[in-house]
């Protein structure tokens, strides 16, 4: 027995010797590493070179810079709530008892806040009185504010100087009241401005004195329209269309709109109403509609008739349908009183077309 418990004993102190060995072996170990991988005091550095954790540093920075990098986009602009000031406010009080609508005004850049710094008394008051002694209603404030709320900026006296402009050019009261309330931006325009406007008309479609202020009341948007557009008109309508000089005259007088509709949809309601529909320049001429009209709503009537056996348009032969009565009223009218039929058999050919 004594024997074999000192044979155990010398086996534990070996045991525990190569345990003692084997730590202080992977202390050395580490202590190396450490060594190895800290600069030496007695290195040469290098005056570019940057401290490890500068490095380090740097290519974290780098890597949240990639990580943010979203590519380029517009910056996002803060909408200008108009509704949260309308408690203390009494100018947006007022303006919304005129009928105002204070939300398509501040949807533009800028005009939130230019509407809320005025004061309804002193910026306000006086431009109203402005305008109703131009005869425009108080009913039509509102509608006429919301276009061109910029009205306020402009000088009262300016204001009564365009005024004075379009009376000694005999526009009638009648008319000077309709250019302002369907157009408020022609309040905008210089007196010397709208004068080369006029004049442009005049001159390019040879205009007397009655059929421009004709052409100016009925459509007063096209004087402070965008002139490059219009030019691109005059040219569509011309070279492309075909129209005469007399013709052009005509067409601009009754239905000036046309000169503010996109060259290339002029082009393709022309192109199916003369070479599909058959029909002359006179014809169109007498329904200028037809150009204003889109061109799947002729297409789809057209067919409807011709379908029927009614697409006659020739005034000298039976079933003569005028091209007039083709872009007038909705679709329930268009059957039951041009294509003489129903409104179930016309939403079955467009569902089969």
């Amino acid at each position: 027995m004594l024997c074999s418990w000192i044979r155990n004993i010398n086996k534990i102190q070996k045991t525990t010797h190569i345990v003692t060995n084997k730590h202080v072996i992977v202390d050395q170990l580490r202590h190396l590493r450490a060594l190895r991988k800290a600069p030496s005091e007695f290195s040469v550095l290098d005056a570019t070179a940057e401290p490890p954790q500068d490095v380090g540093l740097k290519r974290n920075e780098r890597r949240d810079e990639i990580a943010l990098d979203f590519g380029k986009r517009e910056a996002h602009v803060p909408t200008f709530n108009l509704a949260a000031h309308v408690n203390n406010s009494k100018t947006l009080q007022q303006l919304m008892s005129l009928g105002v609508d204070l939300h398509s005004i501040e949807r533009r850049k800028g005009l939130g806040q230019f509407v809320l710094r005025l004061d309804f008394e002193q910026n306000v008051k006086p431009y109203l009185t402005f305008l109703s002694d131009q005869g425009i209603s108080p009913h039509d404030f509102g509608v006429l504010i919301t276009k061109n709320p910029l009205l306020f900026k402009v000088e009262l006296d300016d204001l009564q100087t365009r005024v004075e402009y379009l009376r000694s050019k005999r526009f009638s009261d009648e008319a000077r009241r309709r250019i302002f309330t369907q157009n408020p931006y022609w309040l905008m325009f210089s007196t010397r401005r709208v004068d080369r406007r006029l004049g442009y008309f005049q001159k390019e479609f040879g205009l007397s004195g009655h059929d421009l202020r004709l052409l100016a009341t009925k459509e007063p948007r096209l004087i402070t329209y965008n002139m490059e557009h219009l030019r691109k008109s005059v040219f569509t309508l011309r070279e492309e269309m075909g129209f005469s000089y007399k013709e052009l005259q005509s067409l601009i007088v009754h239905k000036p709109r046309l000169m503010m509709i996109p060259p290339d949809d002029l082009v393709e309601r022309f192109s199916y109403a003369h070479n599909e529909m058959g029909l002359s320049h006179a014809q169109i001429l007498q329904c200028p509609e037809l150009l204003a009209s889109r061109e799947f709503r002729l297409r789809e009537r057209h067919e409807f008739l011709k379908l029927l056996g009614r697409a006659q348009y020739d005034p000298q032969k039976d079933l003569y349908v005028s091209p007039s009565e083709i872009v007038q009223g909705n679709n329930f009218y268009f059957v039951r009183n041009v294509a003489k039929s129903d409104l179930q058999t016309f939403d079955l050919f467009l569902k089969t077309r």
